[in-house]
């Protein structure tokens, strides 16, 4: 992946789909598959974005999901569209993408729902023009790929996307 993080392109070369604006999915999903896959949120940005505080992210188990500024400033990743690499699935998991990624927007809209990773997407501001594509794994474990990403990821740019920092 080395170089493949940096632009659309070579994300759509790797063979994800989707590159659906959260907006759009927001008010229709169905175009996410039911199957298991890994994840990218993509900022399409020429510029290090604006931040809110507090964004839209839910409190789920009373854990406010918001980040200092400063935070968000200093672990934002430049010269990459890549925010988030998440999972959908696998052995033992029942999830699919289709179930993840609505989980993952019904939680961006404030709802107090169990999908803590990436939440840091819902503090970039006008995080509705954020991209989803996905990638739908026939054989093998969508965690390994997640893995492999995020490590290929880490190998590059020397730090995990802005939205895999927290749990």
């Amino acid at each position: 992946m080395a170089n493949s993080s940096q632009t659309l392109e070579d994300i759509k070369d790797q063979g994800f789909v989707g590159f659906i604006k959260v907006s759009d999915l927001m008010r229709d999903s169905s175009k996410i598959p039911d199957r298991p896959g890994v994840y990218m949120v993509l900022y399409n940005g020429l510029s290090t974005p604006t931040f809110i505080n507090p964004g839209t992210g839910g409190f789920f188990k009373n854990e406010d999901p918001n980040k200092p500024e400063s935070f968000l400033q200093q672990n934002w990743v430049k010269d990459t569209v890549v925010v988030y690499i998440g999972k959908a699935g696998g052995t033992g998991n029942k999830a699919t993408l289709s179930k993840r990624l609505r989980l993952y927007l019904i939680f961006g809209q404030r709802a107090p729902v169990g999908h803590k990773g990436g939440r840091l997407i819902w503090q970039i501001k006008n995080s509705g023009n954020l991209l989803f594509c996905w990638k739908t794994i026939h054989s093998g474990e969508p965690r390994n790929v997640e893995s492999e990403l995020i490590s290929e990821f880490v190998e590059y740019y020397t730090k995990k996307p802005f939205a895999n920092l927290v749990n």
